[in-house]
């Protein structure tokens, strides 16, 4: 039997108990999750689909990929949720869009750089908390965390995750 979300963010919230590691992780959750999205927007998988030079190509990519088959996981977990992440990934493409073609800094830097930062506070905030992340578990906490910190947002605006 598959577990429910509510049963996910049980299991991922018993190792973010702590007041300072749970503030964290709403900074860096979010973080990390945009900087791969980056990373990923960056592996084109337009050529293989014979678009490479459409203006759209930098959509046409592993991150399109990657955001595709995690609404398939959401979706069999909670329908809002689905929906929510499915909106924060295209947002998060959509800024790292505009990100690479400012041109100010390379997309690839900048997203390796935030997401070491990322991820140095993740690991502080589990120190703090003095238990181990989620995800040394099941890798498929690395997916919850996310609609973790999205399900505390539903929450504010009354909206059931």
């Amino acid at each position: 039997m598959s577990k429910t979300i509510a049963r996910w963010f049980l299991e991922y919230g018993e190792s973010h108990q702590n007041k300072t590691n749970k503030r964290i992780h709403f900074i860096c959750v979010p973080t990390i999750f945009f900087s791969i999205v980056g990373l990923l927007s960056l592996v084109s998988l337009s050529s293989f689909l014979g678009t490479a030079n459409s203006k759209y190509s930098f959509f046409i990519s592993l991150a399109s990929l990657v955001i595709i088959l995690s609404f398939i996981f959401y979706i069999r977990l909670s329908f809002t949720i689905a929906i929510g992440m499915l909106l924060v990934s295209i947002i998060s493409l959509w800024l790292n869009f505009l990100i690479y073609s400012s041109g100010i800094i390379p997309l690839w830097f900048f997203s390796v750089i935030i997401f070491v930062l990322a991820w140095i506070g993740q690991f502080y905030g589990h120190n703090v908390e003095g238990k181990k992340p989620s995800f040394f578990k099941d890798l498929q906490f690395l997916l919850i965390g996310p609609a973790w910190i999205l399900s505390f947002v539903y929450t504010k605006l009354g909206i059931k995750p």
